[in-house]
């Protein structure tokens, strides 16, 4: 007799034949993401994929009615380890325990499946190179950008191409906070603090701010896409903290907009990387990007300029993402044993000293001779002035304007901007932010 598929038992309250030799997945976390994995899987009635573990600390507060009752519930990783689960999913997040949990499931030819960009950033060739050697497989698809898939496609989809750029919106907090201030001109402050009540920003949004957060993740674009081992650490960040709604203004004359910009481009044996606030064109598709979203954008040799675009946070749009991942680990382990690759990475000299136009912005006292003080000491390190910007109606004791300058090095304009911010007219740190086009 046909059924229909109101006909059907729910999937998870019976084990058919298929679901007994689906993949056997253990999940570690019960976060926001992890409860979402959980939700998915417990939903799916595809079969491909079977939940039989939830590890996570105080778990008898973490059960929930939805969760089948065969999935075991347990505190202990060890014990998930000696099951004969095939996948591990490391929703924990940070360093520790996370780096000697998954080690320790890939040392064990479990495959991992991990959302965790600090793990990642620091320790992925490595960890690549260990699920190699013990037949498993090791994908953080989630790690970077949520929801977006750019990290499968780079690994998969553009493996064909030889990338040497990657550039992206990789941090939705600070998104969210420049564009805030575009929109409304509103002061930096009031901005931080409407992402922190909408829940966009932690109370501690230093990681964000500053740039750590997007360079870790930048870290892990140019392993997966330009196939460079590069440390966070070795990637220089700039915070967005000094930037203003007058800067929007300025910027709008120039027809640009600022937003943060993770960037890598690799030239022979050179990584140029960085993390900053950055004057984009307002009509490029860094420009358009608003509120809390991600774009990246890749260039290789062979396709052309590629772009990805997304939610880069939450809940569901990760656990999206975790679960592509699970799907694509449990195809390659449908397929049987097959020959696993060792990565070929460069270990390349990263710099930051980009060429580029500069904008520059500075709050002085106004007197007379700013101009000429300032553009002796540019002329004396060689830097040409594009234009200079000054807008009427500010305080005379505080003014700000900005100075252009026409490409140059960053070694070469640092210097100058040593010089010039001790000057005695200069009430604060010029803002130098590049200028791409």
């Amino acid at each position: 007799m046909h059924k229909t598929p109101s006909d059907k038992p729910p999937a998870r309250f019976s084990i058919s034949g298929a679901e007994a030799s689906a993949p056997r997945v253990a999940l570690v976390g019960f976060g926001t993401v992890g409860s979402a994995v959980a939700k998915i899987l417990c939903e799916r009635s595809d079969a491909l994929l079977r939940l039989t573990h939830i590890c996570n600390r105080n778990v008898e507060r973490k059960k929930q009615p939805w969760v089948p009752s065969d999935v075991v519930w347990t505190e202990d990783f060890h014990a998930i380890l000696h099951s004969d689960i095939d996948i591990v999913i490391e929703l924990i997040g940070g360093l520790t325990p996370a780096e000697e949990l998954v080690r320790t499931a890939l040392k064990a030819g479990k495959s991992v499946v991990t959302a965790n960009k600090q793990l990642i950033a620091r320790h992925g060739p490595d960890l690549l190179q260990l699920a190699s050697a013990n037949g498993c497989q090791l994908e953080f698809g989630a790690s970077v950008a949520g929801g977006v898939p750019v990290l499968p496609a780079l690994r998969t989809g553009l493996c064909g191409d030889r990338l040497h750029g990657i550039a992206g919106i990789l941090n939705g907090t600070c998104n969210y906070i420049l564009s805030r201030i575009e929109t409304d001109r509103i002061p930096f402050s009031e901005a931080l603090e409407e992402a922190q009540a909408r829940g966009y920003a932690e109370a501690d949004a230093s990681e964000d701010l500053d740039g750590g957060d997007a360079r870790a993740k930048l870290s892990i674009l140019a392993l997966a896409g330009l196939q460079v081992r590069v440390s966070p650490g070795d990637i220089r960040a700039r915070t967005i903290r000094g930037i203003d709604a007058v800067d929007f203004d300025y910027a709008a004359e120039l027809g640009c907009t600022i937003r943060q910009i993770s960037r890598a481009d690799l030239k022979k044996t050179t990584l140029f990387a960085e993390v900053g606030p950055s004057l984009v064109p307002a009509s490029s598709p860094f420009g358009r990007v608003q509120r809390n979203l991600n774009l990246v954008l890749t260039s290789g040799e062979y396709g052309g300029d590629m772009a990805f675009l997304g939610a880069g946070a939450g809940g569901n749009p990760t656990a999206v993402a975790v679960v592509s991942d699970l799907m694509f680990v449990a195809e390659s382990l449908s397929a049987g044993p097959r020959a696993h690759r060792l990565l070929q990475l460069l270990s390349p000299k990263v710099s930051c000293d980009f060429e580029t136009p500069w904008y520059l912005r500075f709050v002085v006292n106004d007197q007379p001779g700013i101009i000429a003080g300032l553009a002796a000491i540019l002329s004396a390190h060689h830097l040409n002035i594009d234009a200079v910007l000054q807008k009427p109606g500010f305080d005379k004791a505080a003014l700000p304007f900005v100075i252009t300058l026409e490409p140059c090095r960053d070694a070469q304009l640092h210097p100058a901007l040593q010089e010039m911010s001790a000057l005695p007219f200069a009430l604060r740190p010029c803002l130098c932010l590049p200028i791409l086009r």
